[in-house]
This record gives structure tokens, sequence and C-alpha cells, in this order.
């Protein structure tokens, strides 16, 4: 089962945002500049601006009563994972590019295409899930709602990275904003090349000695 679309709050990174547009924080209504730290409303799976003082606020877990989560900022990759054929066919996925992350109040992990229509939502069984990602530490390190795992897949080989899961919508709005034609054309591949470079450029590897049997390679 699949939808297309994006939740209550991600909309905001599916458009070019407007010069005089003033952010504000969500909670508190202060103004925010351009880098500021996003909120996960567990309840409504929307993102949320937020001050750094609201985002240090909801960065205790349990605060708030656990509607409220602030996504981190930590990058990590695992340049030891490759997808292996079998077992990444289990989860029928259909593209080279997407994201996963733990939904919290379904209990299940959900598959996020970046297409040129928004984020396209797949049912992940999660067994297959397991199975395809026992041998990277990047599943197991997944923070429920705020993160998510990145997947990229193609003729110069398989990518993995546990990323900010703002940062995951991110690359959805540069998709639907650059996309042109039926391949998305250059502009959407600059994009997409530059989004990747940003992530390896912030991302920490994980040690090697850290891979455990599974997908690692040796």
């Amino acid at each position: 089962m699949s939808r297309s679309g994006a939740a209550p709050g991600l909309r905001r990174f599916l458009g070019p945002r407007r010069e005089a547009e003033t952010e504000r924080c969500e909670l508190c209504s202060i103004e925010v500049g351009p880098d500021h730290r996003h909120l996960v409303d567990v309840e409504r799976r929307s993102l949320a601006c937020a001050c750094q003082g609201c985002a240090v606020l909801f960065d205790r877990p349990g605060a708030g009563g656990g509607r409220f989560r602030t996504v981190p900022d930590r990058y990590l990759t695992d340049p030891g994972w490759h997808a292996d054929p079998v077992r990444w066919q289990a989860l029928r996925i259909p593209v080279e590019m997407v994201f996963f992350f733990l939904n919290s109040t379904l209990e299940r992990t959900v598959a996020l295409y970046p297409s040129p229509a928004g984020a396209t939502e797949n049912e992940v069984d999660q067994d297959a899930f397991e199975a395809a990602f026992d041998g990277t530490p990047l599943a197991r390190e997944l923070a429920p709602d705020v993160e998510a795992l990145l997947v990229r897949r193609g003729s110069d080989g398989d990518s993995c990275h546990l990323v900010p899961v703002d940062a995951a919508y991110q690359l959805v709005g540069r998709l639907r904003l650059h996309w042109q034609g039926f391949d998305g054309g250059r502009e959407a591949r600059q994009e997409i090349a530059a989004f990747f470079d940003d992530v390896k450029r912030k991302a920490q590897a994980v040690p090697t000695a850290a891979r455990e049997g599974g997908n690692a390679r040796e």
C-alpha cells in the first residue's frame, strides 16, 4: 500500500520559500533564522519550526508528554554497507533512492520515495527491513520519528546514511522544485548530487568493528 503527498507541516520543504516570509517558532512564536531547528509532532506526523530554547526543551525524552521530539543534527554513514540483492528484493522497493523511518505511533517502519510529486509512502515488512539492514549499525542507531535511514543505489554502488528526518524531506523538496521531464533533467540531478555531497561531508563513518555480519563487506 502506498500513498503520495506530504503530512501536515512537511510542505514547507516542497516549494520555494518567499524571500519576505518570516519564519517563527511554532510553539512560542519568536522569530527564527534560516538555520533553525525542527520538532516532530508525533501525534500529527508533522514538522514544526523551533527556536533554540524550545528545541533544547524537547530534546529531553518525555518532555511535554512526549508529543514533540527535537530533530537531532547528527549524520552517520556506513561505507561498508551494500544492498544484498535477495534481501533488497524482499523489501519491494521500486526506486533507487528511498528513506526509512520508524513511526513510533504506528510501531512500524515506513519507506518514503522522493519524487516530483512529493513523498510517496509505502508500508514495509518489518522482518524484510531488519534482514536488509542487519549488517549495519545505522539501523540499530536509528531514533524513532526524528531520524531517517537514507539509501541511494546506482551503477557506481550503494550508499546508506543516517540523517535528520527534516534533511530527508529537504531532499524531497529539492526534487519537486527542480524536476523536469521524464528523468528529472540536469538540474534535478545536480541538486541530488549536491545534497549527497553535503551529507557525505557532514557524516561520521561508523567504525568497521561495529559492523556485524549480514550485508557488511569484508
